[in-house]
């Protein structure tokens, strides 16, 4: 899921890993290595300016945890505030800050007390603008410190720039800047989780400088390494220098052949990134002119190539027979979709950031005759 965004096996990325394989595979994370070394500065040189050093781990689960540690740890405070609809992982740790669906925290509690929830905008599913939502969000947040916690208790906010699991539903540059503004002055950590928008997927390197909102903490994961595993929590060193040796550690987080891979995948990106907003603005172009003509397509919303198909009803409700209708036709035609939102309704369409015009295209057009097909019976 938004994994490999320079596609599958890219030589560059293999050629490291393989090199790797012949030098070093396991160090266990407690000696620097050139890889490790070589990793670490080239994901700090593409991150928002607040981040200056990494810890890598291996899953954006893992990572998530570990960024609540590190926020508890740094404050002297307990409370974490997370946002309805967000996915930050299905550990007994991340899946407490996780509220995508009900399910994958059925039969799993108690969780981890001290996690408050709070909404998130969804200005399509509240039949609001996004002004609307997120004033209406905002609100819930001043109510649940005026009900239920004080700002004082809070060690973070954790929070998705742009929901995946959830919905696909970007928070917008307001809504993150007033999350910023709130934290500051309540000495709240800023905690935003990129593990799937981040490395170049919403059109800049992450999301957070697309809407130019500096993290304190900065969660990474999915596409770091394109495809092998490696996770990593970034920010400042003033943050990071008071999580003391034994506070956190990993046996194998940063091994490596990931990190080579991750070096690699970023010297890759390079000359991608700044591509990506032309590949977007043709798929945006191309999904509102399908949305134009198939009332299936209730809302085409995302950043680059992180894109949203709502797929509704006569009603305009969700419809999750249309994406299963859809999902079979497109697996005929051998293309592979994935679903997203509580009711399982909306398209997640996050080709490679690689992807060429003809692919990207044929894609789209896979899906449009798809949702042809559904609509004529």
């Amino acid at each position: 899921i938004a994994v490999t965004n320079l596609g599958h096996r890219p030589d560059g990325v293999v050629a490291a890993a393989e090199a790797q394989l012949n030098r070093l595979w396991h160090a266990g994370g407690a000696f620097l290595y050139d890889s490790l070394v070589d990793a670490a500065e080239a994901v700090v040189d593409v991150t928002p300016d607040s981040i200056e050093k990494v810890f890598f781990m291996n899953s954006g689960a893992e990572a998530v945890e570990a960024s609540v540690k590190l926020a508890r740890k740094v404050t002297g405070r307990q409370g974490i505030i997370t946002f309805r609809g967000g996915f930050h992982g299905r550990t007994m740790g991340s899946v407490t800050y996780t509220t995508s669906k009900a399910k994958y925290r059925q039969g799993y509690h108690p969780l981890v007390p001290s996690t408050f929830v709070v909404p998130f905008p969804h200005p399509f599913g509240w039949d609001m603008t996004q002004e609307e939502a997120n004033a209406y969000a905002l609100r819930e947040l001043e109510f649940k410190f005026a009900y239920e916690v004080t700002p004082g208790e809070i060690a973070a906010f954790l929070v998705e720039p742009m929901q995946g699991e959830g919905g696909y539903y970007p928070a917008s540059k307001e809504f993150l800047q007033a999350l910023r503004n709130i934290a500051d002055e309540h000495g709240i950590l800023l905690i935003i989780d990129e593990v799937q928008t981040g490395f170049g997927r919403t059109g800049d390197w992450f999301t957070s400088q697309v809407y130019g909102v500096q993290p304190d903490v900065l969660v990474m994961g999915k596409a770091i390494a394109n495809g092998m595993p490696l996770s990593a929590v970034g920010a400042s060193s003033t943050i990071l220098d008071e999580w003391p040796p034994g506070s956190h550690g990993t046996t194998f987080g940063g091994n490596p052949v990931a990190c080579a891979a991750a070096a690699a995948t970023v010297e890759g990106l390079r000359s991608v990134v700044p591509t990506v907003a032309e590949s977007s603005a043709h798929a945006f172009e191309r999904w509102e002119m399908l949305k134009a003509e198939h009332p299936t397509i209730g809302d085409v919303r995302g950043l680059g190539l992180m894109i949203g198909i709502e797929l509704v009803d006569g009603l305009g409700a969700p419809d999750p027979a249309a994406f299963q209708a859809v999902d079979g036709y497109a697996q005929d035609a051998g293309m592979f979709i994935l679903n997203c939102g509580p009711s399982g309704n909306i398209i997640r369409f996050i080709p490679p950031l690689n992807v060429s015009r003809e692919d990207l295209d044929r894609g789209i057009d896979i899906l449009g005759d798809a949702i042809s097909d559904y609509e004529s019976k």
